[in-house]
C-alpha cells in the first residue's frame, strides 16, 4: 500500500502491478503513475492528458 498525496488515504497496489501503470485513490480520486522502488512502489502525479479533438 502507498498513502495518497493528497489525501493520506491508503492505496492498495495491486500484487501484478507494473511500474507506470495508473492506480487512483478510492477516497479523492487522484490519479498516481505507479514507479518502482526498493521497498516495492512509490507512486508521483499521473500526467494528465487531454482531448486535442484533432485541432
Amino acid at each position: 500500500m502507498v498513502k495518497c498525496t493528497e489525501c493520506e488515504a491508503e492505496i492498495k497496489v495491486p500484487n501484478d502491478s507494473v511500474e507506470g501503470e495508473i492506480v487512483t485513490c478510492p477516497d479523492c480520486g487522484a490519479s498516481y503513475e505507479l514507479e518502482k522502488s526498493d521497498q516495492g512502489f512509490t507512486i508521483k502525479p499521473a500526467q494528465a492528458v487531454g482531448e486535442d479533438w484533432g485541432q
